[in-house]
């Protein structure tokens, strides 16, 4: 894959940041009186790994001008590394723009997590291209990787228009399209037509496309896996034929990955991966891995195999890499994961989890 040499940002990602809030000791929401609030962002999920880990990151949002949230999420992203550009845009009143808020119940033993979207009037529905200067981002600073969800390019038609342009003016400037279809079914609801047009022009313009299996068969239309054996090691040729649907229908597409997952139960997955990449199929076999809280171990994953695309690995090793930056994000109560160094997570990957001094 070519990345663009001399380029100012490693990663880029469009985001609609917001605030997480879940209850201690892992109890139930509405049981709970005491929460721990943190700020979050599928995207910015992503972007973490790269971040910690010393990557250039830049992060595209909008935030509502004097609002103590606001302040809140510039410096949890300063915190991580990140650099940030957006306009800031008067809050209106009680009942003007805000940022998003993510009710999170992380679920114990076998009483599965419950997630709660709490997203009215958000500030991000108003994400536009006309905000940023994209010729001097792609163009002079110089971009590596534009990575997208379909979290943003769902939120509403402005962002679904927002991520076009996005990609559209990457595309110009030389810099890898990335694209994680995260389908929502209460994003899509009454505009599938729209968006599912929309998504089309994303991931024809893609060179990394990512997403499971329900992704890419209702974000773009992509036949699923055929029913397999009863456990994820035995479904994996089915993955491979529906990824090769996907290199039929974009063909652009270098690198594409679906990730595989069993819940044994809500602390206790079976995890595993399927790459195309450097024309041919790479597979991490279903493992078990610990999770004390599942949210963003997918992302995880992706800011791994990311990371392992802008250092030059091969396919397979940005793959292995990605599994266990999803396995890390998992054993962390973050968002995201936040290796202290590379050999942190090849440790994970080996499956070494003893102790070292």
């Amino acid at each position: 894959m070519q990345l663009r040499e001399n380029a100012q940002w490693g990663l880029v990602v469009p985001t609609s940041m917001g605030i997480r809030i879940t209850p201690e000791n892992f109890a139930p929401v509405h049981t709970a009186d005491r929460f721990h609030m943190q700020v979050t962002s599928a995207e910015t999920n992503v972007a973490s790994v790269p971040s910690y880990l010393g990557m250039p990151t830049l992060v595209l949002t909008n935030f509502v001008a004097g609002s103590p949230i606001s302040a809140m999420i510039r410096q949890n992203l300063r915190s991580r590394g990140m650099y940030y550009l957006g306009p800031e845009l008067p809050q209106g009143g009680p009942w003007g723009y805000r940022h998003q808020f993510n009710i999170a119940d992380s679920g114990y033993g076998n009483r599965a997590p419950r997630v709660w979207n709490d997203r009215a009037g958000e500030v991000g529905l108003e994400l536009s291209a006309a905000d940023f200067d994209l010729d001097d981002i792609f163009g002079r600073q110089g971009v590596k990787i534009l990575h997208m969800s379909g979290l943003v390019a769902a939120l509403s038609p402005k962002t679904s228009t927002f991520c076009v342009e996005l990609a559209k003016a990457a595309k110009a400037h030389g810099t890898v399209v990335s694209m994680d279809m995260n389908y929502r079914a209460t994003f899509w609801k009454g505009r599938e037509a729209e968006l599912r047009d929309a998504f089309s022009q994303i991931a024809s313009l893609a060179d990394i496309l990512i997403g499971n299996e329900e992704d890419f068969q209702l974000a773009l239309g992509i036949e699923g896996p055929q029913a397999g054996g009863s456990d994820l090691a035995s479904q994996t040729e089915s993955f491979k034929e529906m990824i090769a649907r996907v290199r039929q229908a974009y063909p652009q597409a270098q690198f594409i990955a679906t990730t595989l997952r069993e819940v044994i139960s809500v602390n206790r997955h079976l995890w595993g991966m399927v790459v195309w990449g450097d024309d041919a199929y790479h597979t991490a076999e279903p493992r078990e891995i610990g999770v004390l809280d599942r949210i963003g171990g997918g992302d995880g994953s992706v800011g791994g195999m990311l990371y392992g695309l802008l250092k030059g690995w091969g396919a397979e090793k940005a793959m292995q890499f990605g599994w266990a930056t999803g396995a890390l994000a998992a054993s962390s109560l973050l968002d995201y994961g936040a290796p202290a160094d590379e050999d942190q997570v090849w440790t994970m990957w080996k499956g070494n989890a003893r102790v070292q001094r």
